[in-house]
């Protein structure tokens, strides 16, 4: 597992991260504060504070390289 900063704060970047994501078939967690969000999940997004930086718990053991790629345009 592997864990990252990012930061979606416009409802465009929430919904092109979901639909980048959801290529993948390991399991994605946002976690804000006390708040663990499956972030394939819009709607828990929402739930989220998006005006400050999340935390992406990246649950992969293969494919890291690929998946830090196509997560460039939101990491901090």
């Amino acid at each position: 597992m592997k864990t990252v900063q990012i930061s979606l704060n416009s409802i465009d970047k929430v919904k092109s991260f979901v639909n980048t994501i959801t290529q993948f078939e390991f399991d994605f967690d946002l976690i804000s504060g006390r708040y663990v969000i499956d972030a394939k999940s819009i709607m828990g997004i929402f739930s989220l504070d998006l005006s400050k930086p999340i935390d992406l718990a990246i649950h992969a053991e293969a494919d890291m390289d690929e998946v830090m790629e196509v997560l460039k345009p939101y990491l901090i």
